[in-house]
């Protein structure tokens, strides 16, 4: 099989070209997942640690104890700075809400990022 003379190193350029249209949108989908994931956790970090403020035996302050130690422990630390909570009615009835609020660099590397809150309630439990 032969080459023509005019074609040599068309596969470099045609792969160079392939790659600049792909590697941003492959860096892309990867943040879109990274925050994705952090947001989940966020959520579901807040959310538990609602549930365990508003337990008959148990103060806010124990909630947002809880709530950072399993955001240190599903992700990272640096995630469960800007953790409050109050004691106002959920669904007409007192509760514990407790957010976190939370900046998710791009790429987790640094640089402008993916600010956001998030947020778990719960109906206190009346001691018995």
């Amino acid at each position: 099989m032969t080459t023509r003379r005019g074609q040599r190193g068309s596969a470099v350029v045609d792969f160079v070209l392939v790659v600049v249209v792909l590697a941003p949108l492959v860096v892309g989908l990867l943040q879109v997942a990274l925050v994705l994931h952090v947001r989940a956790t966020l959520a579901a970090a807040a959310s538990d640690g609602a549930r365990y403020a508003a337990t008959a035996d148990r103060s806010p302050a124990e909630g947002v104890a809880r709530t950072r130690s399993q955001i240190d422990a599903a992700i990272a630390g640096r995630f469960a700075q800007q953790v409050r909570v109050e004691q106002a009615p959920v669904d007409g009835l007192p509760g514990v809400i407790i957010t976190v609020t939370a900046e998710v660099p791009a790429l987790g590397l640094g640089g402008p990022g993916v600010r956001f809150s998030v947020s778990g309630r719960a109906v206190e439990e009346a001691p018995s």
